[in-house]
This record gives C-alpha cells, sequence and structure tokens, in this order.
C-alpha cells in the first residue's frame, strides 16, 4: 500500500516537473480571466489576450490558446448559467450561427498573417485598448431602451473580431444588447453559452492551418478557468458589475499600452 502511494507521488511528482515554469501564472490568468467573464459576460479573451501578448506569446498562438480553453471554460459556465436559468433560448438561437461564420473566418484570417507578428501585435494592442475604453463607456452610460438592431450581424463581427483579437465577443455583443436595453442576467448567461460555440470553431480554424503550440499555455488557461467558471456563474447576481466593468476597463487599457510602447520600442 505504502509502495503504491509511493509510486502515485513519484508519478505526480514526474509530471508536475515536466510543466513549464510559467503554467501556474497562465493558470492564474485563467482564473481571473474567467471569474471576470462569467460575472460580466465579457473580457475573457480581452483579459487573457492583453496577458499573453505582454508575456511574449506570438498573436496567433495566443488566440488559439485562449479559445482552445475557452472551450472548456465557456462550456462550464455555460452549464451554469442554464442551471441558474440565466438563458434566453431565442437569443441564443440568433446568436449561435452568425457567431460561429464569424469566428471561423477571423482564424483564418488571422493565421494567414502569422509571418506579420511584430506588426499583428501592437494593432491587437490598440484593438483590446479600444475594448477596454468601451467596457468603461459601457459602466458609466445610463442604460435606455432602443431597438434590438440586427443581431446576426453584430454576433457575425464579435465572432469575427474575437478570434482576431483573442476576445471580444463578451465586450463587443453582451455590452451592444445590455445597452440595447436587454436584461443584463439573460445577456450575460446567453452569451456566455453561445462562446462555446464560438471558441469551438475558432479553435478547431486555428488547429487546422497552425496546428497545436503553446500547450503549457492552454492547459493553464483550463485549469484556472475551470475552477473559476461555477464560481462566476453564482456570483454574477451578487457582483457589483459597474465598479468590475471600470476595473477591468483599466487593466485592459494599462496592459494594451505597455504592450505598444515596448512595440515601438523595438523599432
Amino acid at each position: 500500500m505504502i509502495s503504491t502511494a509511493v509510486f502515485y507521488a513519484d508519478t505526480l511528482t514526474y509530471w508536475f516537473s515536466l510543466l513549464h515554469e510559467d503554467f501556474y501564472l497562465f493558470m492564474l490568468a485563467g482564473f481571473i480571466a474567467q471569474m471576470i467573464d462569467g460575472a460580466l459576460g465579457m473580457a475573457y479573451g480581452v483579459s487573457a489576450s492583453t496577458f499573453l501578448l505582454s508575456f511574449g506569446v506570438p498573436p496567433a498562438a495566443a488566440s488559439a490558446s485562449i479559445h482552445t480553453s475557452e472551450i472548456f471554460t465557456s462550456g462550464v459556465s455555460g452549464l451554469m448559467h442554464l442551471k441558474f436559468q440565466n438563458v434566453n433560448k431565442k437569443l441564443f438561437k440568433t446568436l449561435l450561427l452568425p457567431g460561429i461564420i464569424g469566428a471561423a473566418a477571423g482564424a483564418f484570417v488571422l493565421s494567414s498573417l502569422e509571418e506579420y507578428n511584430n506588426i499583428i501585435k501592437p494593432v491587437i494592442a490598440l484593438y483590446t485598448l479600444y475594448l477596454g475604453v468601451i467596457i468603461i463607456r459601457k459602466a458609466l452610460k445610463k442604460k435606455k431602451k432602443v431597438s434590438s438592431g440586427n443581431i446576426p450581424r453584430l454576433a457575425t463581427f464579435g465572432g469575427f473580431m474575437d478570434s482576431i483579437g483573442g476576445g471580444g465577443w463578451g465586450p463587443i455583443v453582451s455590452s451592444t444588447l445590455i445597452a440595447r436595453g436587454r436584461h443584463p442576467r439573460y445577456t450575460i448567461g446567453t452569451v456566455n453559452l453561445a462562446e462555446f460555440f464560438v471558441a469551438l470553431a475558432s479553435s478547431i480554424t486555428f488547429f487546422a492551418v497552425i496546428g497545436l503550440s503553446h500547450w503549457y499555455v492552454i492547459a493553464g488557461l483550463i485549469a484556472g478557468g475551470v475552477i473559476a467558471a461555477p464560481i462566476a456563474a453564482f456570483l454574477s447576481r451578487r457582483l457589483p458589475v459597474k465598479t468590475m466593468m471600470i476595473l477591468v476597463g483599466v487593466m485592459v487599457i494599462l496592459i494594451s499600452i505597455r504592450i505598444i510602447f515596448k512595440a515601438i520600442m523595438a523599432l
């Protein structure tokens, strides 16, 4: 019995030794990003993307890693939102197919431009900086009822930009729908559930074009995100959303500025 326990302990120690030294850092990033996303219905990809880019992960690999991890985190998060009855089924069906098409198209475009990483990275940082501003603006703006608009077109654009920038599905789709007067609780839950399918489409496209890389980044994001997903879904109706959105927006803006500054200094 003791020898069996020693064997399992040695095996566990061996597998942990194989982990990249930054694995736990990416695990923490996945936990924080999913807590934000599950509670606000946005900013997992934006938070994780700015973090990965700042540590030198190439744009295509960063987006591929984020969307692969989102298959697991958004799956768990979506199920939790279903459990807590936070999903509008009609809205979900409207978002699904356009979001998938947009995500696949964005992943293909980014993968095809991988050789231009030095140019793409600061461009994506400008995009995430813009999303940070959008998040803060949505937090401060008074909500008002307006027309629903073209939801399929919104979903297509959100899916495309999500793949290009490693994030943006939530900030673009959730914040727009909430600003148009939709109930935050059901919007957050529905967009989170649809995100599973958007992330799956994006990941499949990335793998088909560039293959599997940076597995330790993916593993860390998944581990942290899966732990956080049920906690975030439970807390989604209890957290001070406005304050959190402002903090997230400020964080994204600061990290994006850092990436842009480093790119300028490298010229």
